[in-house]
């Protein structure tokens, strides 16, 4: 199925916070894929709606934005700040989503995101906008991690590919083919993703790292932008896979998965599972 809509999951950037846990740090996206979202829902004049519900502290995140993309020469800049599940029904709110060009959801919790969200007459807008609209949806860390339909909510970064280490949930369910996780370098995420797509072998893992993102055509054509690197777990080949028959705490092993890193400019089709990668002698930009 095509989609009309673009898809932009970007892997966190915390630089702007002073405490160490997500929830509590502004998200500030570099300038250069801040710039491409701009691009991407139509340019300066076009109406983006920052909702940080995702953020423990709204306010602040939301402010960030507006300073972020008013730099940009983002005219049109609005915060829809969503605290409680019967905010998305309200018709003011429902209104502003069906005219914005862009939705951007902040980093933070991203079980805040699908308990408020999801299932709303606004999701049902996204998800509708998002298959017949040009409509750009963004996100950012937890933004990034509830486009999913199998979602990770929750697990340790310590543990070394144990059973049980990540908590799945259902997420918004924009990009259902995928699972994605944020922070993935700097977190040292390996292990999660790697158990998630244990479970969901016929997904396709996407560990994004910070300042890092997705450029998502038609659901499926994709581009890589930012300063870091994303790494792309294909279990589609799997010869051995343990996960089910383990208890929890009991280390796992699966053989033949397929990894790819890829850097800006790199592209990937989901379906087919093809990369297409920057030759070795393109020229530095």
């Amino acid at each position: 199925m095509n989609f009309k809509g673009t898809l932009i999951p970007i892997g966190g950037n915390e630089d702007k916070g002073i405490d160490t846990m997500e929830v509590n740090n502004l998200e500030f996206i570099g300038e250069g894929i801040l710039a491409r979202v701009v691009r991407e829902s139509g340019g300066e004049d076009a109406l983006i709606v920052v909702i940080p519900t995702a953020s423990s502290i709204p306010d602040e995140v939301g402010e960030n934005y507006l300073t972020a993309f008013g730099k940009l020469g983002c005219t049109n800049t609005q915060v829809l700040d969503l605290r409680k599940r019967e905010e998305s029904e309200f018709e003011p709110h429902i209104a502003l989503i069906k005219k914005a060009d862009c939705v951007m959801f902040s980093g933070g919790d991203q079980s805040e995101i699908t308990k408020k969200i999801a299932g709303t007459t606004i999701h049902k807008i996204l998800l509708d906008r998002y298959k017949n609209d040009s409509i750009v949806i963004a996100g950012t860390s937890a933004g990034a991690m509830c486009m999913s339909k199998e979602m990770i909510i929750g697990g340790s970064s310590k543990e070394s590919f144990i059973k049980g280490a990540v908590a799945m949930g259902e997420g918004m369910s924009f990009i259902p083919d995928l699972i994605i996780d944020s922070h993935f370098i700097r977190r040292g995420r390996f292990g999660r993703l790697a158990e998630a797509i244990a479970i969901h072998p016929n997904l396709l893992g996407v560990g994004l790292a910070e300042d890092t993102g997705l450029v998502i055509k038609n659901g499926n054509s994709v581009e890589v932008i930012g300063s870091g690197m994303v790494i792309l777990f294909d279990a589609s080949k799997l010869k051995h896979n343990n996960q089910k028959i383990l208890s929890d705490g009991a280390p796992m092993s699966i053989s033949n998965l397929k990894t790819h890193i890829l850097a800006n400019g790199d592209r990937f089709n989901i379906k087919k599972r093809k990369i297409k990668v920057l030759p070795l002698d393109a020229p530095f930009v």
